[in-house]
């Protein structure tokens, strides 16, 4: 078993700042990719930012959203098995429920498996 638990969320004001956490526990023998999506009120889940693991070239290799770029930043810290997402300067149309992603293997010769976690809210007001 292994879950996802975000944390982080909340209601800020236009301009503001949070800071998302995702920690993964349970059984654990390395994590690939992560990352951070959103879905917006009556919009799609969309991909937010990703960071490759520790193998990608080049290392920790970064993505992120037009929509997003410049203001967020995603990072991990493979000790604590976390993934953060900084999110700078937010903006009304960043408000939705934003959910990690995680690829990860289980046991040394397990297929990578993909995980969630539950969603936080995250509220910007004008």
């Amino acid at each position: 078993q292994v879950h996802l638990v975000e944390s982080g969320g909340g209601l800020v004001q236009a301009g503001g700042s949070l800071r998302l956490s995702c920690a993964a526990s349970g059984n654990i023998f390395s994590i690939n990719a992560m990352s951070w999506y959103r879905q917006g009120p009556g919009k799609q889940r969309e991909l937010v930012a990703h960071i490759g693991a520790d193998g990608s070239i080049p290392f920790g290799s970064t993505w992120y959203s037009d929509s997003v770029k410049g203001r967020f930043t995603i990072s991990r810290d493979n000790a604590k098995n976390t993934v953060y997402l900084q999110m700078n300067s937010l903006k009304p149309e960043d408000t939705g429920v934003y959910y990690c992603y995680a690829n990860i293997k289980t046991t040394p010769w397990a297929i990578p498996g993909s995980y969630w976690g539950q969603g936080t809210q995250v509220t910007v007001s004008s």
